[in-house]
């Protein structure tokens, strides 16, 4: 679920501001270290939730800083992914015998990334016993798989689109998505449907669930808010 941590270890620059600017945009909250001592002191100081690790880097490679992270306790579980231009089968034997938890070919496709990065991060929430398909704030509450949503403990009744179009926006909360985006994730590439369709949605939305739930960024799209605590 969007806003994890993610901790870049990568020492390339233009390939670290762009995995940064990927993963912003899927609503990550993203930390870069060029090194592997400053990334691992990050690890130490505040561990994220997963770790995009490349595994030539200028003092330490990533192998030992994979090692270093797998003999830590405090550490030791998290995801790691190897960010590197070895294909070598050997070189992949190495990075996985060490514990990384997946292992990425540079060049990679940066929607692929994404998708490698959500599956280890559902594998963990499922780890830590975090309910993938269950959102819980002070008095929202949806339960994805049955379809069951409450708010202040009483049943709300969502269409399928309305059910589909919540959950796409609080997924990838705090990141404004555009009415084109949600054309394209939520109604299908294909689909013959005007942007102002998704307006309607959204008002019955705020309707059922109250007007704070969603938030209109003028210009840019919506973005879920949810109801925090205080």
């Amino acid at each position: 679920m969007s806003g994890e941590r993610i901790l870049v270890i990568e020492d390339d620059r233009d390939l670290a501001a762009a995995l940064v600017r990927a993963l912003t945009r899927e609503g990550y909250a993203v930390e870069h270290a060029v090194t592997g001592l400053h990334g691992l002191k990050v690890l130490f100081d505040a561990p994220p939730d997963l770790v995009l690790l490349d595994l030539n880097l200028p003092d330490m490679d990533g192998l030992a800083v994979c090692r270093e992270l797998r003999q830590t306790p405090a550490v030791r579980d998290l995801p790691v992914i190897m960010l590197t231009a070895r294909a070598a089968e050997a070189d992949r034997v190495a990075g996985l015998d060490l514990g990384a938890d997946d292992y990425v070919t540079k060049p990679f496709s940066l929607r692929e990334l994404m998708s490698r990065i959500g599956a280890q991060l559902r594998r963990r929430r499922l780890d830590l016993g975090v309910p993938d398909d269950v959102y819980r704030d002070a008095r929202l509450e949806i339960r994805r798989e049955s379809a069951r949503v409450t708010l202040d403990g009483s049943p709300v009744q969502l269409t399928s689109r309305e059910l589909d179009l919540l959950w796409h926006l609080l997924t990838r909360r705090p990141r404004v998505i555009s009415r084109e985006q949600i054309l394209e994730r939520v109604w299908g590439l294909s689909a013959d449907v005007e942007t102002r369709t998704i307006d309607v949605h959204v008002r019955s939305l705020r309707k059922k669930l109250g007007s704070g739930v969603i938030e209109t960024v003028i210009g840019r799209g919506y973005r879920f808010a949810g109801y925090p605590g205080p």
